[in-house]
């Protein structure tokens, strides 16, 4: 029985990665950041089948002495603490330099002293920028559009470079677009839910004409967990990606299908992008972790995302999951 150490814990992914993790039998320790309100964020309202069953450990990414002591008697780290809203990256870069970029050296360094057996680290599909080619394979240039993704660049590089000099254990996990429920509403698709669910039909939205690949939150967990548990890819990165390309707009179609609903978008001029920041296409070539982990989404496809939709929008629908969020407003 191994123990894990994720960072990010509280988030939206680290969340459902800890819940299945705990059901795998794994030691779990959870590295939640530290506020006054003593807030373990989604984990306060974890399944009731895994409550009690892990371990919490409250503290900061951005300082290294914390990050070393949560990490001691760990065997494996998954690394997803970060920030990660692009629009609050272009007003707050150097919190982004310093939580995304300080805070994964702080997590390298102290796992190269400590003799961790193996970290995976999260990446993300921002970094690959407009797509020059599809789908999208590990060999696409990087472009940092944003300050979000310029930091996340650097993050990678980074983790490379303690395998390529210390010989230390990482894979880089690169998730698409993942969404499903406890996901922020800063995202899109929580975005237009919320506002579906709370009676509105004139959906506010910034660019429509974008496409993504959208990962359903378990098949990104079991992503992660198939590179945990690989003795293969190290030093790798490796996309997490349905394989599936499809448009802003037709998303908001395909969401106001599940949620048996008509609905008109109008463009809200503050949720736009600059221009040249904007990634306007993203489709994941996911060859590689099928060959290096055996992983396949259970979600693609349009039906498969459709199904996704069907389970994110369910959750949403429950009053007390809506009561969580603003959908009045833009969240940054």
């Amino acid at each position: 029985m191994q123990s894990v150490l994720i960072t990010g814990a509280d988030g939206f992914i680290g969340s459902h990665l800890t819940e299945a993790l705990v059901r795998q039998g794994y030691n779990v320790r959870a590295f939640v950041f530290y506020n006054s309100f003593n807030s373990w964020g989604w984990l306060d309202q974890c399944a009731t089948d895994i409550k009690g069953k892990f371990e919490v450990f409250a503290g900061d990414i951005r300082d290294p002495h914390g990050v070393k002591e949560a990490m001691k008697g760990c065997d494996v780290v998954l690394h997803l603490a970060a920030l990660i809203a692009i629009p609050y990256s272009y007003h707050s870069p150097y919190t982004y330099v310093d939580t995304n970029i300080k805070g994964t050296l702080n997590v390298l360094q102290a796992a190269r002293e400590l003799g961790v057996k193996k970290i995976v680290h999260t990446s993300t599909s921002e970094v690959y920028g407009t797509a020059r080619f599809v789908p999208i394979t590990e060999e696409h240039p990087l472009q940092g559009q944003s300050p979000y993704s310029a930091t996340k660049i650097a993050a990678d590089q980074l983790a490379y470079s303690f395998f390529a000099s210390f010989g230390l254990p990482v894979i880089i996990a690169r998730p698409f677009n993942t969404y499903g429920p406890r996901q922020s509403a800063r995202a899109v698709i929580p975005t237009i839910i919320t506002q579906i669910a709370n009676g509105n039909r004139q959906i506010k939205l910034g660019a429509v004409r974008p496409t993504r690949d959208f990962n359903y939150v378990q098949d990104t967990v079991a992503g992660f967990i198939a590179a945990m548990k690989s003795n293969q890819g190290l030093g790798e990165v490796v996309n997490f990606g349905s394989n599936f390309e499809i448009s802003i707009g037709d998303t908001v179609q395909l969401i106001a299908e599940v949620m048996n609903t008509k609905i008109e978008i109008i463009t809200d001029e503050d949720r736009l992008r600059p221009a040249n920041s904007e990634v306007e296409r993203l489709w994941a070539d996911n060859s590689k972790a099928s060959q290096l982990f055996g992983w396949e989404p259970s979600y693609g496809g349009r039906e498969g995302f459709k199904r996704g939709l069907a389970e994110t929008a369910e959750w949403f629908l429950n009053p007390t999951n809506l009561a969580s969020y603003k959908s009045d407003i833009y969240n940054l």
